[in-house]
């Protein structure tokens, strides 16, 4: 048996991690590869640069998340680790040793000084304002060992070492609740360094934390009003010794070509600008200005939990169309975040303007839906006699088109490309089936997925907006996790969360982290407002979490924020427990709600708060006795009877029927378990299927109902009207995306109006992932791949064929490796072929058949 793929944590790439004791995972591959061997012991072995070794051996078939071997680690400290199992036999052969590194793991470690660029007029008018070079020199006496940069921003940054980058993130540190947690990130530049002199320089920017965030006009210098880069880079010389070179009041700053830069306006780039050498040593720097310290509490910088975002691909044209006034619109075929990249020769100060849209209308670029977003880069000639290559540094936009205005002679498809560009997650997940628009829809949800899941999970990559909405990720946490692996990612955010809901004076879970300030449409109650489906994110993300990798530590850490919330809604309650609140989102975007009246559902708010109230109570229930708190467990399990009582008493009949007569009510019902008995759970069955024939089988729920609405239909024995409503063309459905040639999950039903006009409404975002949680159904019942324990320790091979469908295959890579069914039925039988990895086993329940457990192999059945 080998051992393959050991982790640490979260972390795809364990340099410079913030945890001292890492816990260890790692995948087991049977030699032969079809074998059924499983593990029934581990042995770990910890190497320190020493060479002395800390081992471990342990009976178990566990190798998910196992504790660390010997002592903790020490900040930069470095030690490369080995496992290797035993089966029924022998023990296998040793892993390959993997190296993990810690960062800085005390405030103490850090030397380094925040500084700001003194260049930077911070009283002058600039709306967005420029970005900043920052550069210092310094020599090295002997070859270099290794090297490693530690570095930050109040901003964004982007550093060179010797004329080349440092790494090739984007948009570094990210988005954090900046005050109480500062991520930095730690690179290895031992091959950019060399004896003698060497430079350093830092692109600066303001991103988050100065620039414009939020909707309606955005407010700017949320968090500061000075930009700020810290960085400490350290080196181990040839005889040993060490040399520490950090930022401080020693750097020099200039003003640089990058003459405004926004994440909502684009930036604007003047080539003639530019000062060629700046990052390397032996630069002019005479006019340059000299840069200030700011404060900075080391205590608040964190090493990234999760992935940076990075460029992870391009797409070239799929049509370049001429306008009769010389303007071209660039289609790119596929819905997108990122930005172009160009390449073009001109006159000196010929300038290029570059504006995106989701859509067109009429022919021309929509941009009504990007709000105060403008979204435009600018990009002034050199004159070069060879083409310039350009992309913007310090902006993404969502955008499908791009209109290209300025160009100097004729714009040719290869002069031309759009970088995608969101965290770099590891693609985990994978769908099809034979259904090509089902197979686009599913498409569509990943395209979502990837470019809202920008360094925080956001509800749209395009307009005024960008937020971390609680409710939005509280519906797709599920889908995600099976898309991607987006552990670290929402683990991150999940501590943001939690500081913020720590700020605010009633301990009230907020609706978007990390929380700032915004002018919203609509009035508000001050402060943080408890939003159910919203705030209880701070319970439902990290179990989903915990369902899809097995994390019980993650829940550890969550359980106060977890519990705050439950204890938050039991006070907003009524004495009687039911939710009564008139200020709430409820089954948001309904889609019978007018254009500007997006609340405005048919299903009742209290109804819909109280359920909520019941699943969050349920789950923190479940929770405490996983943690081992027994008094915990009693009492929110005691509360969540008493709001499943409360919610039966006030919205139903008794007798199955609900009060609302809505989908997303008897989906709430049914998907959370608040009806009493099978006799009350297949009424209420029933008259869902009923509603959803009466509405012709198209969808009436919203944000908070449609993750729930096939589900509950299929569990209550109507999987036929799950696959009607999941084929349904028309509008409101899935498909009448599609055919309207959608690339990316709308935020409304009908974002897109028959007659191709865009919907009059506000939000109106192509590019939206709350609707794309029906993917997680594609995947569990049509498919029929869903955990039946955690971190799919425990498979549930559950396929439901219907809708016509003559194949589907769902695959994952579990955290114990890939899993994987397929189905195809061919005159009247259904094969199953089912792929269980080791360590796992797999309940399979086909129609028709006894359910059968099977432990990890490759099976074929027949039904």
């Amino acid at each position: 048996m080998h051992v393959r793929d050991i982790r640490f944590e979260h972390h795809r790439d364990p340099l410079g991690i913030g945890e001292p004791s890492p816990r260890l995972s790692w995948t087991v591959a049977p030699d032969p590869p079809d074998g059924a061997e499983q593990q029934r012991g581990y042995e770990i072995e910890v190497r320190d640069g020493a060479g002395r070794i800390a081992s471990r051996r342990v009976e178990s078939a566990d190798s998910v998340l196992v504790p660390w071997v010997g002592t903790p680690l020490e900040s930069r400290e470095r030690r490369e680790v080995r496992v290797r199992v035993r089966g029924s036999g022998p023990p296998g052969p040793w892993s390959d040793y993997a190296p993990v590194e810690a960062g800085l793991l005390q405030a103490v470690d850090w030397s380094a000084a925040a500084i700001t660029p003194l260049c930077d007029d911070v009283s002058a008018p600039a709306d967005p304002r420029p970005a900043y070079l920052l550069r210092h020199e310094f020599a090295i006496a002997q070859p270099v060992m290794a090297a490693r940069l530690y570095t930050s921003a109040l901003g964004v940054f982007d550093m060179e070492i010797n004329g080349l980058p440092v790494t090739d993130d984007v948009l570094s540190p990210g988005w954090t609740s900046y005050h109480d947690r500062l991520r930095y990130r730690t690179y290895d530049v031992t091959d950019l360094l060399r004896p003698g002199a060497n430079a350093w320089g830092a692109h600066l920017a303001d991103g988050w934390y100065r620039g414009r965030l939020g909707f309606n006009g955005g407010i700017r210098d949320i968090y500061g009003e000075r930009t700020a880069v810290l960085a400490q880079l350290e080196i181990i010389l040839a005889d040993g010794s060490r040399l520490t070179v950090v930022t401080d009041p020693t750097w020099r700053c200039a003003d640089g070509p990058v003459l405004a830069s926004g994440l909502l306006e684009g930036e604007t780039y003047d080539a003639r600008r530019e000062r060629p050498g700046w990052s390397a040593a032996g630069h002019d720097t005479s006019g340059w200005s000299p840069v200030a310290e700011v404060p900075l509490d080391p205590g608040v910088l964190v090493a990234a939990d999760g992935p940076p975002v990075r460029r992870t691909q391009v797409l070239e044209p799929a049509s370049v169309a001429r306008k009769p006034d010389g303007r071209y619109v660039v289609d790119f075929g596929q819905n997108l975040v990122g930005r172009l990249r160009i390449t073009v020769s001109g006159e000196n100060g010929a300038t290029v303007v570059l504006r995106h849209a989701e859509v067109l209308e009429d022919g021309e670029l929509c941009t009504r839906p990007l709000r105060n977003a403008t979204s435009t880069d600018r990009y002034v000639v050199r004159g070069s006699a060879v083409g310039e290559t350009w992309e913007p540094r310090f902006t993404t936009h969502g955008f499908r088109y791009a209109e290209i205005s300025g160009w100097p002679g004729t714009l040719r498809p290869q002069d031309v490309s759009a970088v995608v560009i969101h965290s770099d997650m590891r693609r985990t997940g994978y769908f099809d089936c034979s259904d090509e628009g089902l197979n686009r829809l599913h498409e569509n949800v990943v395209w979502s997925m990837r470019g809202n899941f920008l360094d925080i999970p956001t509800d749209c990559p395009q307009r005024d907006e960008r937020l971390g909405w609680t409710g939005d990720i509280q519906v797709f946490a599920p889908t995600a996790a099976f898309l991607y692996d987006c552990a670290g990612l929402l683990a991150s955010w999940l501590k943001d969360l939690a500081a913020d809901t720590d700020r605010d004076p009633g301990g009230v879970t907020p609706n978007w982290s990390p929380q700032i300030p915004v002018i919203l449409p609509f009035e508000v109650p001050e402060g943080n407002h408890p939003m159910a489906g919203w705030g209880d994110a701070a319970v439902l993300v990290p179990w989903a979490l915990y369902e899809r990798y097995g994390d019980l530590g993650l829940l550890e850490r969550q359980y106060r924020d977890m519990h705050r919330w439950v204890d938050t809604v039991e006070k907003a309650a009524d004495p009687d427990r039911v939710w009564r609140d008139d200020f709430q989102f409820g089954d948001w975007l309904d889609p019978a709600a007018p254009p500007e009246e997006a609340a405005q559902s048919r299903t009742p708010k209290a109804l819909v708060c109280t359920a909520y109230f019941a699943r969050s109570a349920s789950v923190l229930a479940e929770v405490a006795g996983l943690l081992g708190r027994p008094v915990d467990q009693e009492r929110y399990a005691a509360l969540a009877r008493e709001v499943r009582d409360a919610f039966v008493r006030t919205f139903t009949d008794g007798q199955g029927r609900l009060a609302a007569d809505t989908q997303t009510a008897y989906a709430l019902a049914i998907g959370f378990g608040l009806l009493e008995g099978d006799g009350e759970r297949a009424a209420a069955g029933a008259r869902l299927a009923d509603l959803v024939a009466e509405a012709g089988f198209t969808v009436a729920t919203g944000f908070l109902g449609t993750p729930l609405v096939c589900d509950a239909l299929t569990s209550t024995g109507h999987e036929d009207a799950a696959y009607r409503l999941l084929t349904e063309r028309s509008c409101p459905s899935w498909l009448y995306q599609v055919d309207m040639g959608a690339t990316t999950t709308w935020e409304r039903w009908d974002s897109m109006l028959a007659d191709g006009s865009v919907n009059p409404g506000e939000m109106t975002s192509f590019n939206h992932y709350a609707l794309g949680t029906v993917a997680d159904w594609l995947h569990r019942t049509v498919a029929g791949l869903a955990p039946a324990a955690p971190g799919y320790r425990t498979l549930l091979v559950r396929p439901r064929p219907g809708g016509g469908l003559s194949r589907a295959r769902a695959a994952h890579d579990t955290p114990y490796g890939r899993a994987e069914v397929s189905w195809r039925r061919t005159e009247g039988r259904l094969t199953v072929e089912v792929t269980v990895p080791p360590g796992c086993e797999a309940v399979v329940d086909l129609p028709g058949l006894e359910p059968v457990t099977v432990g990890a192999g490759m099976r074929t059945f027949h039904a």
